[in-house]
């Protein structure tokens, strides 16, 4: 195997994100913000004003971190099926979320495009005011 393949084929076994690189991944996105909308604990972040990503600062303190991911109907059960890490939105739809579980068998490489998958899918559910506005930034 050559070895560029080798450390790709390693980092995406990887189970180590943590929530200052997921927070610097979802605020490296176009137009996304930082919120606390429910209380000091959720950290939410949205394009447009819609959400697309939130995890419980509090569950990364006692080590069981997750986070709440959009995703196609479809494309959640499989996820569901083929992953432990992966469940029902916890306090969301569960038929357009899914919680995702961290260092489990979910690599960081797949979380990462869930990630981006999800803000996708929140961003193609904008008005097309709001998107030409995010494109004028």
């Amino acid at each position: 195997m050559p070895k560029e393949a080798n450390i790709f084929h390693n980092f995406a076994q990887t189970l180590t994100m943590n929530i200052q690189q997921l927070y610097e991944i979802c605020l490296s996105m176009n137009s996304v913000t930082e919120h606390f909308p429910f209380d000091d604990n959720t950290l939410v972040f949205k394009v447009g004003g819609k959400i697309f990503c939130l995890t419980s600062l509090r569950d990364w303190e006692l080590g069981q971190p997750s986070v709440n991911l959009k995703c196609n109907p479809e494309e959640a059960v499989l996820l569901r099926e083929s992953f432990e890490a992966v469940k029902p939105g916890y306090h969301m739809s569960k038929k357009h979320w899914n919680t995702v579980y961290f260092h489990r068998d979910v690599t960081d490489v797949l979380l990462l495009q869930m990630i981006h998958i999800s803000y996708a899918l929140v961003y193609q559910s904008l008005s097309q005011k709001i998107k030409n506005s995010i494109h004028a930034e």
